[in-house]
């Protein structure tokens, strides 16, 4: 193990790489000023751009021998209208307009919907979206060729604008070729999450990680009322959530939004799943170098939940200056934890934990933790699980998370409070108390006479068997044990 750097947060940062953060100098900065995860938006850049950044953040993490997490999201499929005489036509509240299947310009009528499926799925009652709500329509009537509606507000409709249907469950895979096409190449280059779009229910989960084969974890994505509507199934399939906060906003009305995203957030913590904020966390520092008070107040607010990231887009994307937004984010981050009120919101909204040794050796590292004056946590994992458990207790004390498999520490460091380094296997709780007592010093965690947890499982290197605690100190005699 070397020494790594040590973030004073627990909650972590994702940052989307994109035309602003392309070099390699750039996403150094990034990662220097705090991104923990970094996100690949397939939805934009070929491969072979994808590669040239996966492999900047892989030759950074030897550089500071500290594991990054890579999210590949996927794009899935995009809705949309087609085009129309003139680019574009206006339309008026009350007024008759018609989608079809004739691949003609459209007008101020009706215009080609390209995509049968809907026309299968919508029903009268049923509202349509374009462009971001910017128009909204009502079924009125629907057949497979032809769907008949009335217009709600005056708007302009125009080329290849985006089609919602947020009452509708559309008879789509989340994946196209595309897609399917990105999911065998990311998994190629090592990525360790998956970004899924357009989730619905929990077989567009299960279909998907047939593909996947465990190659990586599965972020789904809550984009759309039908998976917020499902989401306890959702949850029990998925590795990981994102409340995808832009998308939910368009098809369902904005004030539901915040109380969704904390139900959201809350189940997940319950099952002990990753879950991610995103969208608009800090969207004026794309054009500015300081971020409005509505931000700060947004992002503190989804920290004091207890989620386990906050996720820049188009701020670190395409922004004026992305490490500086992630800079931001840092010190929002480490102020909020600082507040004496982080911790009682986190402990009063802490879930029964289920039942089994491991669970209840977790519950007790964090028990002993905040009542004795215990400085870290340092956990030996071999597939997650044990790492997993402590993060989800949300004790006071930082986590190191020890394994000795690179892809596993990867992948944790998506998690709320993990320290996550790579160590030499262990076969002996002696070896495993050594090494923690190494990493707590290394990663300037502990010094001195100070006390440390030691969760680990004998024996060794099984998946699910955690089932030692130990209290300690780093002046002991090993040769006693």
């Amino acid at each position: 193990m070397k020494k790594q750097l040590h973030r004073n947060r627990k909650v972590k940062i994702v940052a989307t790489l994109g035309p602003a953060s392309d070099t390699k100098l750039e996403i150094r900065k990034m990662f220097l000023a705090g991104a923990d995860i970094f996100r690949l938006n397939m939805s934009h850049g070929d491969h072979s751009a994808v590669e040239t950044r996966h492999n900047i953040l892989r030759d950074l993490e030897k550089e500071f021998s500290r594991p990054i997490c890579i999210l590949a999201d996927l794009q899935g499929p995009k809705l949309r209208c087609g085009d129309f005489e003139g680019a574009k036509s206006s339309l008026e509240a009350g007024q008759k307009f018609c989608f079809d299947l004739i691949e003609r310009l459209g007008n101020k009528e009706r215009v080609c919907l390209p995509h049968p499926k809907i026309f299968q799925s919508v029903k009268k009652g049923d509202k349509l979206l374009i462009d971001d709500g910017k128009v909204a329509m009502q079924v009125n009537k629907a057949s497979e060729k032809k769907i008949e509606c009335t217009v709600l507000n005056d708007g302009i409709i125009s080329d290849k604008k985006g089609v919602n249907c947020p009452d509708s469950i559309l008879d789509l895979a989340p994946l196209t070729e595309k897609d399917k096409q990105d999911l065998e190449f990311v998994c190629g280059l090592g990525v360790d999450w998956i970004g899924l779009s357009f989730v619905q229910r929990s077989k567009d989960i299960d279909n998907v990680k047939k593909l996947l084969k465990g190659r990586a974890g599965i972020i789904a994505k809550i984009e759309k009322p039908a998976a917020v509507r499902v989401f306890d199934s959702i949850i029990d399939s998925a590795d990981g959530i994102m409340v995808a906060r832009g998308d939910l906003g368009v098809e369902l009305p904005i004030e539901a939004v915040p109380p969704i995203q904390k139900k959201l957030v809350m189940k997940s913590r319950q099952m002990g799943k990753p879950v991610i904020v995103a969208t608009q966390m800090m969207e004026s520092m794309i054009h500015s170098t300081t971020p409005t008070r509505a931000e700060v107040s947004d992002v503190a607010q989804a920290i004091y939940d207890g989620v386990d990231a906050v996720m820049l887009s188009a701020e670190t994307a395409i922004g004026i200056h992305p490490e500086k937004v992630i800079e931001a984010v840092d010190k929002i981050a480490v102020e909020t934890e600082k507040d004496p009120l982080y911790f009682q919101n986190l402990e009063t909204s802490r879930s029964v934990s289920k039942e089994g040794v491991s669970n209840a050796i977790t519950v007790a590292a964090r028990e002993v933790a905040d009542n004795i004056n215990v400085k870290v946590i340092c956990c030996f994992t071999h597939g997650g699980t044990t790492a997993e458990l402590a993060s989800r207790e949300r004790p006071r004390a930082p986590i190191i998370a020890l394994t000795p498999y690179t892809e596993t520490a990867r992948k944790l460091t998506l998690f709320w409070g993990l320290h996550c380094a790579v160590t030499t296997p262990v076969d002996r709780f002696k070896r495993a108390v050594m090494n923690a007592v190494k990493a707590a010093k290394l990663f300037d965690f502990a010094s001195g006479k100070d006390l440390i947890i030691v969760i680990a499982g004998v024996p060794f290197n099984t998946p699910g068997s955690t089932n030692i605690l130990r209290v300690v100190s780093l002046e002991e005699n090993f040769d006693d044990f």
